[in-house]
């Protein structure tokens, strides 16, 4: 779910006067009125939805298919992949033909929230008496806008180690457990990659990848990426350093970031050309149906042991938890049949089936035990244990996430660390750099 997302043109949102609905004809005229937003209310045949995740769209359109069959509503679930899923979006909001129902993500929900594009749903959640208390508090108010309702949360994520059993066996190395600190990573990292020769690296990380990746490490060693309030950030502070210095060393044992930008951390994990990659929940299916597969284990994300004691102590162990939200149109032809839809996913009985079925982990509380036994033969429970036995924190966002993010990541900032992982003193001065470049962009915001 953290890729880099296309900006949206904020100011044709905000020059629009109207939105152009699309997905079914309405058989009547009359109008209605949703919280902010007047619509055209009628019965509609069909609801187009979107979504950028092919793993997921069997078991969603099963769910779906279940609504219909109360409802008498086709629903039809398309995949887009995620760069054209945010531009056809962006095309839609300025005025061309947008999906019924769709998707929202952190890095651009605030804007579309702002700029009237998306159907408020305040009223409808009052009216079915829908407590915020049973979902995520972190994915629930990232889709509230001026005390407003946008979207009900569809799902949480976790991350978790991924390894190659069949590497580690072949170069006398012991599996990563759930008892591993970075260090342990770093050192198995080491003696695969020594042990190979170079010809297989012992780790691999995608850097613009920051949710499943290096953000969890700023965390575990008492950073902050972006602080509570959402109007700071301590990455250049000790604790943050210490984190990026730990990000550091792996990389040195890790695939050089210009292969990975070439191959991709995945395919190198699948070639047998990285022996470790850390990954996130919503992409178990792609592990799990590989050719190789059975060879594949996942193990909790390792903890970093500040106090030195031996053991992972509360606020050791952090993994990055983000979550999508059930989001409409806000001038679809019919919005009560669209916000039937998203409560029919959102409901406790939608979202237990949705975990059933291996999509991934609801975005209510206490509904995705059955995730972890979803995958036959793999055992997915590390993802489940990461909010069981360490410690969450959600995925940092602001009101323009995309600005500091994707500028945090260029030359003068991490690019330059990541790219030479060999100097200490450059990681140093990035974490300075990314300091002053979040807060000069929160300020601006």
């Amino acid at each position: 779910m953290n890729k880099k997302v296309l900006s949206l043109g904020l100011a044709a949102v905000m020059a629009m006067t109207a939105l152009t609905g699309c997905g079914g004809s309405s058989s009547s005229t009359s109008t209605k009125t949703s919280g902010n937003t007047t619509a055209k209310s009628g019965s509609m045949s069909e609801i187009k939805v979107n979504i950028w995740d092919n793993n997921q769209k069997a078991g969603l359109q099963k769910i779906a298919d279940e609504w219909s069959a109360e409802s008498g509503i086709k629903v039809t679930i398309e995949v887009v992949d995620w760069d054209n899923y945010w531009t056809l979006l962006e095309a839609g909001a300025s005025g061309g033909e947008m999906p019924d129902v769709f998707w929202m993500h952190s890095n651009t929900a605030q804007m579309y929230m702002e700029n009237g594009i998306l159907l408020d749903l305040t009223d409808y959640i009052n009216k079915d008496g829908i407590k915020s208390d049973d979902y995520y508090e972190g994915i629930w108010n990232l889709y509230q806008s001026n005390g407003k309702q946008y979207a009900l949360p569809k799902d949480h994520d976790t991350i978790a180690l991924l390894y190659n059993k069949a590497i580690f066996d072949k170069y006398g190395v012991d599996y990563p457990t759930d008892n591993w600190t970075w260090d342990d990573m770093y050192n198995a990292a080491e003696k695969i990659t020594t042990a190979s020769n170079g010809d297989v690296y012992g780790m691999a990380m995608n850097t613009s990848n920051n949710q499943d990746g290096w953000y969890n490490l700023v965390y575990d060693y008492g950073g902050q990426v972006i602080t509570d309030d959402h109007k700071g950030t301590t990455i250049g502070s000790d604790e943050g350093k210490a984190g990026m210095e730990m990000v550091r060393k792996l990389l040195t044992q890790g695939a050089p970031q210009a292969t990975v930008a070439e191959t991709g951390t995945d395919q190198l994990f699948m070639s047998g050309k990285a022996a470790m990659i850390t990954q996130g929940s919503w992409m178990i299916n792609s592990f799990y149906t590989a050719e190789n597969h059975a060879d594949y284990a996942w193990a909790m994300l390792p903890y970093a042991d500040t106090n030195g004691n031996g053991q992972c102590d509360k606020g050791e162990r952090y993994s990055a938890y983000n979550g999508l939200g059930w989001a409409a149109n806000a001038n679809v032809a019919d919005p009560d049949a669209c916000y039937s839809l998203i409560k029919y996913f959102c409901t406790e009985k939608g979202q237990k089936e949705q975990a059933e079925l291996g999509v991934t982990m609801g975005g209510m509380k206490g509904v995705s035990d059955a995730f972890a036994n979803a995958f036959d033969g793999m055992d997915v429970s590390a993802f489940t244990k990461a909010e069981e036995e360490g410690d969450l924190f959600f995925r940092p966002y602001t009101r323009k996430t995309t600005v500091w993010e994707d500028a945090i990541q260029q030359k003068g900032a991490f690019l330059d660390a990541w790219q030479n992982p060999t100097d200490p003193a450059a990681m140093a001065t990035a974490c300075d750099n990314a300091q002053k470049i979040i807060e000069d962009a929160i300020a601006a915001e």
